[in-house]
């Protein structure tokens, strides 16, 4: 079985680079367009001037939006504490930088520790 081709809305990832920023605003929804339509903030406009001319950037702005021209780079974002890398996929466009990198670790609980009260140190820790 052939691997499916990836689509956006019915076009094809060379045709998404192709269109300008707004023919390829009309295809997002509601929230990424208004953001395209009001314009990029400065910070957003640093960051894509530096990744047209190198392609790898580190970056702070979690809000910026995955545009086609992204595609199959690396970029390096900011959670809060250190960059992390991010390769970009098809599947992420029109999404934020934040939605895939997490700022918060997952909390994995072990024995009651001191201090704890006798009913819950007698709690199995299964």
């Amino acid at each position: 079985m052939a691997k499916k081709e990836f689509t956006y809305r019915g076009k094809h990832l060379e045709e998404l680079k192709a269109m300008s920023l707004q023919e390829f605003a009309e295809l997002l929804p509601s929230r990424q367009r208004r953001k395209i339509d009001r314009g990029f903030t400065d910070a957003e406009k640093i960051f894509l001037e530096k990744f047209r001319k190198k392609g790898t950037v580190e970056t702070h702005c979690r809000d910026m939006l995955v545009l086609p021209e992204m595609v199959n780079k690396t970029i390096r974002i900011h959670n809060g504490k250190k960059f992390i890398e991010l390769i970009v996929q098809p599947h992420m466009l029109g999404h934020c930088f934040g939605e895939f990198v997490l700022t918060r670790n997952r909390v994995a609980h072990s024995a009651p520790g001191v201090g704890a009260t006798r009913s819950s140190s007698a709690i199995s820790v299964r």
